[in-house]
């Protein structure tokens, strides 16, 4: 669990440096669909080191 969090947070960086990008260009859909996945992803890294701890617990 402890690498998917990695990825889903570093998804999460990328789709809000996207929404930064689509608001410079005024791109609607664009802007949905980042924020979107920055709120998707980062709820879930969020919730998920809050739940399991970092580094997470082997037992």
């Amino acid at each position: 669990m402890n690498l998917l969090m990695v990825i889903f947070g570093l998804v999460a960086i990328l789709a809000a440096i996207g929404t930064y990008q689509a608001f410079k260009e005024k791109n609607l859909l664009s802007i949905l669909f980042n924020f979107g996945t920055f709120a998707i992803f980062g709820f879930f890294t969020v919730m998920t080191i809050v739940k399991h701890g970092f580094p997470p617990s082997l037992h």
